[in-house]
């Protein structure tokens, strides 16, 4: 379960300019803010049938543009390949100087957040 609301998490944090702002704040709410069905209904002025539906179509329209796109996919090749890296950094400490395992380090660690260095 963990999993697949981390994955939910991951695929409307990469598409969340595709979608509308009504689809953004309502999927915030309910996945990372942990508001319920009426609670967001009660904020919205709307049904829980409702907000039910706006969630369905936002995951249905997220998966469609995973599908299309791959974008989540390639975030996760590039993160086993990142870790992958950092295993044969770790396990290779005599083959690079302190400076070179520092400055690899430092790129792991830029490639992971996204920011460039």
């Amino acid at each position: 379960m963990l999993d697949r609301l981390h994955r939910i998490n991951l695929l409307c944090d990469i598409y969340v300019s595709l979608l509308t702002e009504r689809q953004q704040e309502i999927t915030k709410l309910y996945f990372s803010d942990n508001y319920s069905l009426a609670e967001i209904a009660d904020e919205y002025r709307i049904s829980r049938q409702a907000v039910h539906d706006v969630i369905q179509r936002t995951l249905s329209a997220v998966e469609k543009l995973e599908e299309k796109l791959g974008l989540y996919a390639l975030f996760r090749e590039q993160q086993k390949l990142l870790d992958e890296a950092d295993e044969l950094l770790s396990a290779s400490v005599n083959s690079y100087s302190e400076k070179d395992r520092k400055r690899l380090r430092e790129i792991i660690s830029a490639l992971r957040s996204g920011n460039e260095k």
